[in-house]
């Protein structure tokens, strides 16, 4: 050996025996140094005994290829494991490290997400834990059993983050749910390396946790209606019950113990206590509340319904028959089942939502504007009816079209207009202030009306574009919002501002119709220069169709919740209107 070579090798050998006196002596110094020492030594000394085994991607496939419930996660674990190289993630010096009780633990509490452990409860860890602590003097059996329990463990996580943080249904692979919002696009096995405490994040993948607080809120919201559900469910209201203010009736005792009484209330839109009473389950009437006789339907009470019916959707007039009275007498049940799909739906949303953007909650006919993370207004909108059921899916708003032409569908023009155009087109079209175009945008050129053969015409041989004029008959109001999208879907205004004042608003063929369109357009040209709500406006009285393209895009998402937990904590139902719950439940439950 050269002089050289010999100084080398007693220079490596001092700086392996001073990392192996570091961490044997008495010195003190933190745990985190004393792992970092560890890792650098020869052949991963450990305490013990021996190097912490490691696996390949031929055990990691073959082990989960044999367990049936493992077999969807496979390359989930395989990514996993790559990136570290295929070393164990759940040991650290032949023990198992405390994330894995957690888990452990979050699973049996699976209960409480919506979700049944036992669809992850695939391995007995028990008895795995309990051959691993026997097998301790074994090494190649120790060594064995680590690799299962490891590879075990992953596969388990992945099981139950996929459902917890993806959902138990996929929305793109089942034909009657009607869900093409964009999907989380959550990495699982960036999520357990979160978890392991090898990478950081802004999510709290670490803490096993919801990502939107929204989800968190209908999770509470499940808690206590399982209370009211294991006390025995709520009072039900006689059938054929007309209760109007003032009125006397033995139906109301019923009433009042079902929205103010002490044994079955919940703090929510099924039951509601108001002003002096607890917004809790069991509430009851505050000290020094006079207490009305039991068969009247007293003010205090009539509150209560009011509420009820807000929440709910309803007309809040206080009378309690019709929609009110079956409102009130839906089976807890029924609203527990209603608020685990709703918890499903959260989890296909994407992780994060942008800073800002448009969205619109169908079956709350209500479109929210929110803006750096806070909503800066809500306005009403009208929904596609349920033949003509607006599509669930997500898009970037591009163009403000101000007094836009209204495009004639060609199903309108086959089915209601034909007639009349066969006899008369062109004074059809006077009547309507309609015109046929051949072309588009600026080089639309118009076409004699009674040159078409209206009669034979059909989707595929039809070369032109029917459309109404801007001005005070277009179906599309002053304004539209564009996002192009395959579903030919917009925001726009609507002359028939009276329809707002309903309650339940589906009325349109699909698109979405605001009740405040100007405020919409001068919010979203709010920094857009030259365009203020002057200039806005002087251009729809031009009657000169205008697209202005909005300095950002912006994301839209139509959604469809049929209940939600809202600031003040008091939960919110909605009614079914396309059915898109009762196809997920068939999904989701069975």
């Amino acid at each position: 050996m050269n002089e050289t070579h010999q100084f080398s090798y007693f220079n490596t050998l001092c700086c392996w025996l001073l990392g192996l006196l570091l961490l044997t002596s008495t010195v003190s110094c933190s745990q985190d140094q004393k792992d970092q020492i560890k890792d650098a030594l020869p052949g991963g000394l450990t305490k013990a005994g021996g190097a912490q085994p490691k696996l390949d991607s031929v055990y990691i496939v073959k082990y989960m290829s044999a367990e049936p419930k493992f077999k969807d996660q496979i390359e989930w674990a395989k990514k996993f494991y790559k990136e570290r190289d295929f070393r164990l993630g759940w040991f650290r010096n032949h023990e198992v490290v405390p994330q894995a009780q957690t888990m452990l633990g979050v699973i049996n509490k699976a209960a409480d997400e919506g979700l049944d452990p036992k669809d992850y409860q695939t391995k007995d860890f028990t008895k795995l834990f309990a051959a691993l602590n026997e097998a301790q003097s074994d090494s190649t059996k120790r060594n064995a059993l680590e690799k299962e329990i490891d590879v075990a463990l992953s596969g388990t996580y992945f099981n139950w983050a996929s459902d917890f943080y993806r959902g138990t249904v996929n929305p793109r692979q089942t034909k009657s749910i009607d869900w093409n919002v964009k999907r989380n696009k959550i990495k699982l096995h960036k999520a357990l390396m979160t978890i392991l405490k090898e990478r950081e994040s802004t999510y709290p993948y670490y803490e096993f946790e919801p990502l939107h607080p929204e989800y968190d809120r209908l999770k509470k919201a499940l808690a206590d209606y399982r209370t009211v559900q294991r006390n025995g469910g709520w009072a039900t209201i006689p059938a054929g019950t007309k209760l109007k203010p003032g009125a006397s009736s033995p139906a109301v005792a019923a009433l009042r113990s079902r929205l103010l009484g002490t044994e079955a209330v919940a703090p929510d839109a099924s039951a509601m206590p108001v002003q002096s009473v607890s917004n809790k389950p069991g509430a009851t009437i505050a000290a020094g509340t006079t207490a009305a006789p039991a068969h009247v339907y007293d003010e205090q009470l009539v509150a209560a319904v009011k509420e009820f019916q807000t929440l709910n959707g309803q007309k809040a007039d206080g009378i309690v028959a019709g929609e009110t009275l079956r409102l009130l007498n839906i089976p807890v049940s029924q609203r527990i089942d209603q608020i685990v799909l709703n918890m499903e739906r959260w989890r296909w949303i994407p992780k994060k939502f942008e800073p800002s953007y448009l969205l619109v909650n169908i079956p709350d006919y209500t479109l929210h504007v929110v803006e750096d993370g806070k909503e800066a207004f809500n306005m009403r909108v009208i929904v596609g009816k349920t033949l003509n059921a607006t599509p669930v899916f997500s898009d970037q708003m591009e163009f403000v079209v101000l007094a836009p032409y209204w495009n004639v569908p060609f199903s309108i023009i086959d089915k209601e207009l034909r007639p009349k155009l066969e006899a008369d087109a062109q004074g059809t079209l006077d009547r309507l202030d309609m015109e046929v175009v051949k072309g588009w945008g600026a080089k639309a050129t118009p076409v004699d009306a009674n040159s078409i053969d209206w009669a034979n015409v059909n989707e595929k041989t039809w070369k032109y574009t029917l459309r109404r004029r801007p001005g005070p008959k277009n179906d599309l109001g002053d304004v539209k919002f564009i996002f192009p999208n395959s579903n030919d879907i917009y925001l726009h205004d609507t002359p028939h501002d009276e329809l707002f004042s309903q309650n339940k608003r589906g009325f349109s063929h699909g698109c979405v119709r605001v009740a405040e369109p100007i405020k919409l357009a001068e919010y979203l040209l709010r920094n857009k220069p030259g365009w203020d709500k002057t200039a806005i406006l002087d251009t729809i009285a031009g009657r000169r169709e205008k697209y202005v393209t909005l300095p950002e895009k912006l994301p839209v998402y139509l959604v469809y919740f049929t209940t939600w937990v809202d600031e003040n904590g008091k939960v919110n139902f909605r009614e079914d209107i396309y059915g898109h719950d009762k196809s997920l439940a068939k999904e989701y439950f069975n």
